[in-house]
C-alpha cells in the first residue's frame, strides 16, 4: 500500500545525499523539525555526484535511468512543512535542484516522498572531500546497508581548495576533531563518526 503524509502539517522527505547527516539537515537554515522515520531506497534511479555546483565541485543527484535494478538509498525523513521554504533555498530549488516525488521503499512500506533532483548534470565533477564524508556519515548514522555504504566510499574526491569552507564544514561533520588526525582515506572514518 502507497503511504504519503497523514498530516497537512508535515511532509515527507527522502534525503539520498549530505542531508542525511542529521547535523546538517537539522541546521535553522533547512529544516530544524527533520525526524528520521526510516531509511529505503528508490527504484530505477542511481546516485551519482554529477550535479554541477556553484563551486565546481560534484554534488549529490539520482539519475533516472528506467532501470528497475538500479536502487539509490537514502533516509526518510517528516518535516514541518513551514520549513519547507528555507529547505528549498537551502537546496538551490528552480537554479540546481528540481523536486521530484519519488515512491520509496522501506521495510514498513512504500511511501511517496519529496526529494531534489540536479537541474544540470557533468558526469566528469568530483565532490569535495567534505562534501563525500558527509554523505557517507550520513549513511552510517542511520544504518544504511554495509555493501551500500562501502559501495559509496568507492567514489574520487578532491580536496577543497577553500581551506576556511572546508574547515567549517568538517566540523559539521566530525565536529573538533580534524579530518586530518585520521590516516585513512576520507570515506573510511566511521569510528571517527560514531565518536563525534
Amino acid at each position: 500500500m502507497l503511504k504519503t503524509s497523514t498530516s497537512t502539517s508535515t511532509f515527507l522527505y527522502f534525503a539520498y545525499g549530505a542531508n542525511m547527516l542529521s547535523r546538517r539537515l537539522h541546521a535553522s537554515d533547512r529544516a530544524p523539525s527533520a525526524v528520521a522515520i526510516d531509511i529505503g531506497f528508490v527504484q530505477g534511479r542511481r546516485f551519482s555526484f554529477d550535479k554541477v555546483s556553484r563551486d565546481g565541485s560534484g554534488k549529490c543527484d539520482l539519475e533516472a535511468t528506467g532501470n528497475l535494478k538500479d536502487r539509490a538509498y537514502g533516509v526518510l525523513f517528516k518535516i514541518n512543512v513551514k520549513e519547507k521554504p528555507s529547505l528549498d533555498k537551502a537546496e538551490g530549488l528552480g537554479t540546481g535542484y528540481s523536486e521530484a516525488n519519488i515512491q520509496i521503499v522501506t521495510a514498513t512500506g512504500v511511501y511517496t516522498a519529496l526529494t531534489y533532483v540536479a537541474s544540470y548534470e557533468e558526469a566528469s565533477l568530483l565532490p569535495y572531500q567534505w562534501y563525500k564524508a558527509s554523505v557517507i556519515a550520513g549513511a552510517v548514522e542511520h544504518g544504511l546497508p554495509a555493501e551500500y555504504v562501502e559501495w559509496l566510499r568507492t567514489f574520487e574526491a578532491q580536496p577543497d581548495a577553500n581551506a576556511k569552507r572546508s574547515t567549517e564544514r568538517e566540523s559539521l561533520i566530525f565536529g573538533d576533531l580534524p579530518l586530518h588526525r585520521f590516516q585513512l582515506d576520507m570515506g573510511r572514518r566511521q569510528v571517527a563518526v560514531n565518536e563525534a
